[in-house]
């Protein structure tokens, strides 16, 4: 299992994302957790994500997981035809209800099992990997439900990691504050987290 995982954007080591990609550069860059914006707001911020990814050589394409909605074959389907996947951050919540509509949680836990694909990404990007979202609500308002979403909150995530993380603490991220909060109940709450 493969995974690249940052606090935010590609990190300070991305020459360990391209050792683990191996010359390989087809991204599927997932950024879902975005849905919650204005479109014209979300379409810069992916923009900039392929830019971002195009920087170090990769050729990211955007897999929208609102298209696969019900439509978990095709959405498997598309997801095998990439080297790596890109999850980027912002509401957990969202993020976590398109893994859930589109399949995308089950697909990603196959892959990565059979180490088909290299998981990569930041802040909520790599919530998905936890075992749950508990303590994520100090940070993201989990009753954000972007149109096309079921308004159900899945705390549940992949459980691919053993513990939770904290992305953004003591940072100068804007959320790093409410990041604190979240620590103060992962500790009170014994739940085992890594602060990043």
């Amino acid at each position: 299992m493969r995974l690249y995982l940052s606090s935010f954007k590609l990190g300070n080591k991305p020459e360990e994302l391209l050792a683990l990609l191996d010359g390989r550069k087809r991204a599927a860059t997932i950024a879902n957790a975005m849905d919650f914006q204005k479109s014209e707001d979300r379409a810069v911020s992916v923009q900039n994500e392929l830019e971002a990814l195009k920087s170090i050589g990769l050729e990211p394409t955007e897999v929208d997981l609102r298209n696969y909605f019900g439509k978990p074959d095709e959405l498997k389907k598309e997801l095998s035809e990439f080297d790596l996947l890109w999850v980027r951050g912002g509401n957990a919540f969202v993020l976590r209800r398109a893994f859930r509509q589109s399949g995308a949680d089950e697909i990603i836990k196959e892959l990565l099992i059979n180490d088909a694909v290299i998981y990569s990404g930041y802040s909520a990007g790599i919530d998905m990997l936890t075992p749950t979202l508990r303590g994520s609500e100090w940070v993201d308002n989990p009753n954000i439900v972007p149109q096309g979403y079921e308004p159900a909150v899945i705390w549940e995530c992949l459980g691919i990691l053993p513990y939770a993380i904290a992305p953004h603490y003591k940072s100068d991220h804007p959320e790093s504050a409410d990041v604190d909060k979240m620590v103060e109940y992962l500790i009170n709450n014994h739940v085992p987290f890594i602060a990043l």
